[in-house]
């Protein structure tokens, strides 16, 4: 092996390591601090019990064949693992008011660990939280009918949007730094991005604006996609124009797209940091 090669192994290996060691790091906050995790999943809990039972008798345009709690479930992983994403800017906001980030730059640690076991972190703590939901969805009435392999397709998916949204997430709070910006500067864009879609209703009742953007919304491109996954024939006939494997494709260029653009981003604002 030449040496630019085992250099290269070497710093892959040191940043791979690091970044588990801040993982582990994140990860036992809610070890420490079960409440941390509890709330977590109490939100979209409330969104599944509100449109269940609540809203989803005054739902129309529902796809033929198919209930509304099989329709709300997908566009509710989908906004949970949207949702969740916004503690990685949160987190990172609190360990620069703590003190904690700058003793990690000053450490001989790669760059790139706090950023990536942070949103690892994330990632894992939005595959249980989606876990979680699945199981309280079988209990109200979800069920997957589109075989075991596009149920593990539709959780990937998830988990993967919400790694992607973790990144932007990031972007904010490494921008802002303020724990409490953070957090109103965070959802007063990710609420709209998710409610203008088909995440919790058709788009058939929308004014002829927001069904526009709508349409248009990666949030309803990765929720007819989970759709699809989880109920198969009858989401798909809604949607005459697209295959699975159309929304799969779209689906992850978005996923890309997201990524290419914030991670960069991010590690900028990192290396940024005074």
């Amino acid at each position: 092996m030449s040496a630019t090669g085992s250099t290269g192994g070497g710093r892959l290996r040191w940043g791979v390591a690091d970044s588990l060691v801040i993982a582990r790091r994140d990860l036992m906050k809610f070890v420490r601090i079960p409440a941390l995790f509890v709330f977590s999943i109490v939100q979209p809990l409330m969104f599944v019990l509100l449109f269940r039972y609540v809203f989803g008798g005054a739902i129309a345009g529902l796809p033929a064949g198919l209930d509304y709690v099989n329709f709300l479930l997908p566009g509710i992983f989908v906004q949970t693992a949207i949702f969740g994403s916004t503690q990685t800017g949160i987190g990172l906001a609190e360990d620069l008011s703590s003190g904690i980030v700058d003793r990690f730059r000053s450490l001989p640690m790669a760059r790139s660990a706090v950023l990536v076991g942070r949103t690892t972190t994330d990632l894992v703590r939005n595959l249980v939280v989606v876990l979680l939901m699945i199981a309280i969805g079988y209990v109200v009435g979800f069920s997957f009918g589109n075989g075991f392999v596009s149920a593990l397709v539709a959780i990937g998916l998830t988990v993967m949007i919400g790694f992607s949204f973790s990144w932007i997430s990031a972007t904010i709070g490494l921008a802002i730094k303020d724990t409490e910006s953070v957090q109103a500067a965070t959802f007063t864009w990710v609420f709209p991005l998710t409610f203008v879609s088909t995440a919790l209703v058709p788009i058939g009742g929308m004014p002829a604006v927001l069904e526009a953007v709508a349409r248009n919304n990666p949030v309803t491109i990765w929720a007819n996609t989970v759709r699809v996954l989880t109920a198969g024939d009858q989401a798909l006939a809604a949607l005459p124009t697209e295959t699975l494997a159309g929304l799969i494709l779209k689906s992850t260029a978005w996923i890309v797209a997201i990524l290419m653009v914030f991670v960069p981003l991010a590690v900028r604002q990192y290396r940024n940091l005074s």
